[in-house]
């Protein structure tokens, strides 16, 4: 009678639908939310909206049901509106601690809330970075008692590191959870770079009770005494600190970074690279600890406390028990959090016999999180954990039970022949063809073990089948946000997840073993460790395999809107046909899969004006990079940002900076790069921007031999991208536009470093309106311009016949409408005699706020102002598009588009 119960229904007809009213509800809730942050209205709209429709789904509870749940999820849509906007309201309070960040040093007290990791630094030295809560701001006769967040990096030089007794190095102390401290430093407040499509950074640290930034050397920062802090917080840092010292006892550096990221979500050793090889394979997920970790560490425990015989109440309460424990002691976030919520609904509805919905879970794990924190909605993180959820509940659940769950249920007591009656014909007819292959075998296996055999191989070919549908449907359902957020199609995802998820279930238990055992007995946890190490080669040989691959670092635009509705009908729709009959499905999966292909493939229409010549100054800090779109809509991108000074950083402006504008404006394809010369805040972004948008071709000037330009080149060329080198006098018509090369000269001798004289001046003209782009020129090179204007007795043959303008005509030729400021408005450029040559109307600086150099001088903005040049900076305006009409120049700060 109990295995009767159980038999799967046959794999042909149709099936109900399970009922989820908490989903709907979610998802009103969730659609409420995305309304309300973008759509503002008087607070009392939504209060009154709210109450008239539960009142008026009270009044047709009893006479129409159907019409007051229709009711009731409007009027938990006009809630969700209303929350998004009383917790954007809310926010952070720095509570006059701004006031400090005046670029005045300031002696800081404070606490350290949240511990960091010590990590190599530039030049031999270490850094660290601490979450801090002040306690007291003092400058001088200013005082501030005050509780407000700071993210505080604390940096040592080599000659910093202290010596023990022995004379041993010893590298930066580790700064504890509830420690005092006291430091000088100037704070200042987080700044996004102010681009249409950036990351909200400032949005970011508020979230994490984060308003302002400082750094400070470790030789200033003094330990206080006393403790402020929570106990138990204090234990969860302490567990945290010891699993990671553990990890690092039990496997080589390289495993224990990965270790680290994996299972206690300590990411503070992965490199850059590392994490790029995972996100080209579409394997991130596995990287970092997510739901899909608490479902592996659920699933093993609730299995061995079901081999105990543990009831099934105990065991649900130990899962979400120790689950729990590892959310806390991980301190990863709401992704985490989310998945435990979402696993103690679940058990609770299966405990209660309500079906065991995942639907209904994950509608109610959804709307609990919603309600906690309205906010999530919005982020990427909660869409794809829900996203991924509803796929698998809603498709593939209901698509494996049809297909391989009836065959997996008949592999079952193959040699019960009465069995056989109780299933539906085709998985009965199945056995039989089993049989008939286990007699076939060689007959010293035995018919026992033959049977056993051709079942075990049975039921590894479902089991493949099963992995491979399920990454195949979670892909295809996750290529819109991923395309949305991320700008990613993972080609590779569905072969590199069904490789590496399977291991990832290895990995979690083993390593979790090893690290338990390794707390008993170091070498009994060999065994263990060895496993672990040998699934996590496995997972990084398959994403470093399928990751390296060219066609898996496909990157893609943001989506039109029509594709997103489209998309998200798409996903709909596959839902609801996943419980009709087989033909249904087929038309349901298929429709799935081609949208997928199309959101991937798809070539949007740029975010362009026709006709008119854009000059766009993006917003990289103090760097350059430029955007000009030709009248007849072709794209040129000069230089792409980068750190200042020749640092070293691992964060890249091309991936981070520019990449997302141009992606944010729907441009999936360049048609030249241009690199005005070779500093580090001009060409750290270019190497990303060549491989992310592929373009025809790479203009560069004078470059020196330095090592970083050589590779730079070398890569350029594998991609196929044609190099060419401009020269003064150069003349290129390039989409309805003229570009006229002034700098450097063609004899220009390069030294063994780059200078910002190398640099790449050029002037674009439409019709009556043009451009001038000074790149980092200097006074030397402006007078060597203005003075060709002035001496008419140069030789014109001197120009190599590129350009047989006559150097009289070349006054002309400089006085342009507008100017891009050479050298981010520094003193060494933008003289009188140049500024008044070119005469501009408008002028742009690409600077970064609060710069240590002085950026814009004073006496340069009172230059342009003395011309008469309306001055725009990107310190202060963010990105700004200028816009040509062949007569006129039109303005437009870019995130006001």
């Amino acid at each position: 009678m109990s295995s009767t119960k159980a038999i799967p229904q046959s794999t042909s007809s149709a099936r109900k639908p399970p009922r989820q009213p908490l989903l709907w509800a979610a998802l009103a809730y969730g659609i409420g939310i995305a309304v309300g942050a973008y759509a503002w209205r008087p607070p009392l709209w939504w209060v009154l909206a709210t109450l008239g429709f539960l009142a008026a789904g009270a009044y047709y509870v009893s006479r129409r049901v159907w019409l007051a749940f229709v009711l009731g999820l409007g009027a938990l849509f006009f809630t969700g509106a209303l929350a998004i906007q009383a917790s954007t309201a809310r926010g952070p309070s720095d509570d006059g601690a701004l006031a400090f960040a005046d670029g005045e040093e300031v002696v800081v007290t404070a606490h350290v809330t949240h511990e960091g990791q010590i990590r190599e630094a530039g030049f031999g030295g270490t850094r660290q970075f601490l979450d801090i809560e002040t306690e007291e701001l003092t400058n001088g006769d200013r005082r501030l008692v005050v509780r407000a967040g700071l993210r505080l990096g604390i940096y040592a030089k080599e000659s910093d590191q202290e010596y023990d007794e022995s004379g041993t190095r010893m590298p930066m102390r580790m700064f504890r959870y509830g420690e005092r401290l006291r430091f000088p430093a100037k704070l200042r407040a987080p700044r996004n770079f102010r681009n249409p499509g950036a990351f909200d950074y400032r949005g970011y640290l508020a979230d994490h009770g984060i308003v302002m930034l400082a750094s400070s050397k470790i030789t200033k920062v003094e330990v206080l005494p006393g403790f402020v802090g929570n106990r138990v917080e204090r234990m969860r840092e302490g567990v945290h600190r010891s699993l990671v010292r553990k990890i690092h006892a039990l496997w080589s550096a390289e495993d224990a970074a990965l270790m680290d990221a994996a299972v206690v979500g300590e990411s503070a050793f992965l490199t850059p690279a590392t994490r790029l090889d995972f996100q080209r394979s579409g394997t991130y997920h596995i990287l970092v600890v997510s739901g899909m970790n608490v479902s592996i560490l659920a699933f093993v425990v609730f299995w061995v406390m079901r081999r105990l015989r543990l009831s099934d109440f105990l065991a649900s309460l130990l899962t979400v028990m120790l689950c729990t424990a590892y959310a806390f002691v991980t301190d990863v976030g709401p992704p985490v959090w989310r998945a435990v919520l979402m696993l103690t609904v679940y058990l609770g509805v299966r405990l209660l016999y309500r079906g065991r919905s995942v639907l209904n879970a994950l509608g109610a794990a959804a709307l609990g999180v919603m309600v906690v924190d309205p906010k999530s909605f919005l982020g990427a993180s909660f869409q794809l954990t829900f996203l991924s959820v509803w796929a698998l509940g809603a498709i593939a659940v209901p698509v494996l039970e049809r297909t391989s769950q009836a065959y997996q249920f008949g592999l079952r007591h193959l040699r019960s022949a009465d069995f056989d009656r109780t299933l539906p014909p085709q998985v009965a007819q199945l056995r039989l063809d089993l049989r008939m292959i286990a007699e076939r075998l060689p007959q010293w296996l035995g018919g026992r073990a033959s049977l056993a055999i051709v079942g075990a191989g049975v039921h590894g070919v479902l089991s493949v089948y099963e992995v491979l549908c399920v990454s195949a449907l979670m892909q295809c359902a996750l290529v819109l946000p991923m395309a949305y957020y991320f700008h990613r199609a993972t080609v590779m995802g569905i072969p590199a997840n069904a490789l590496a998820v399977p291991l990832t279930g290895i990995l979690m238990p083993t390593s979790a073993l090893a690290l338990g055992l390794g707390y008993v007995w170091l070498p009994l946890a060999k065994l263990p460790a060895l496993l672990a190490a040998a699934s996590l080669h496995g997972i990084t040989g398959t994403v470093r395999g399928l990751g390296g691959l060219r066609i898996a670092d496909y990157r893609v635009p943001l989506p039109e809107t029509s594709t997103i509705v489209i998309g998200a009908c798409a996903v709909g729709i596959a839902m609801v046909l996943a419980w009709q009959r087989r033909a249904f499905v087929l038309c349901g999966i298929a429709l799935l899969a081609a949208t997928s292909l199309w959101v991937s493939a798809a070539v949007p229409r740029p975010h362009m004006r026709a006709g008119v010549l854009e000059v766009t100054a993006i917003d990289v800090g103090q760097g350059d990079s430029l955007l000009v779109v030709s009248p007849q809509g072709k794209t040129l991108l000069i230089d792409a940002g980068g750190p200042v000074g020749g640092q070293q950083s691992e964060f890249d402006f091309g991936e981070n900076v520019v990449s997302p504008y141009l992606w944010e404006r729907r441009i999936s394809h360049l048609d030249v790069v241009v690199l005005s010369h070779a500093h580090s805040d001009h060409i750290g972004g270019i190497h990303t921007v060549l491989k992310n948008f592929r373009p025809r071709e790479f203009w560069v000037g004078a470059l020196p031999e330095t090592a970083s330009v050589r590779a730079l080149l070398s890569y350029a060329t594998s991609l196929g991208i044609r190099v060419v080198r401009h020269s003064d006098g150069d003349s290129i018509e390039f989409g309805g536009m003229q570009v006229r090369v002034f700098s450097p000269p063609l004899e220009w001798q390069t030294s063994s470093q780059p200078r910002n004289n190398d640099s790449l001046v050029m002037r674009l003209q439409y019709k009556d309106s043009s451009v001038l782009l000074e790149g980092d020129a200097e006074r030397v090179v402006e007078q060597r311009m203005v003075a060709q204007g002035e001496s008419s007795g140069d030789d014109p043959t001197s120009r190599k016949t590129r350009d047989v303008t006559h150097p009289a005509e070349i006054a002309n030729l400089l006085k342009s409408d507008l100017l891009k400021v050479g050298h981010h408005g520094s003193a060494t450029s933008s003289s009188w005699e140049f500024i008044h040559a070119v005469q501009p109307r408008w002028a742009i600086i690409s600077v970064g706020r609060g710069n240590s150099f002085g950026h814009p001088r004073l006496e340069t903005l009172q230059r342009l102002e003395q011309e008469g040049a309306a001055t725009y900076r990107t310190d202060l305006n963010g990105a700004v598009s200028f816009y040509l009409d062949g007569h006129t120049v039109s303005p437009q700060l870019a995130c006001l588009r």
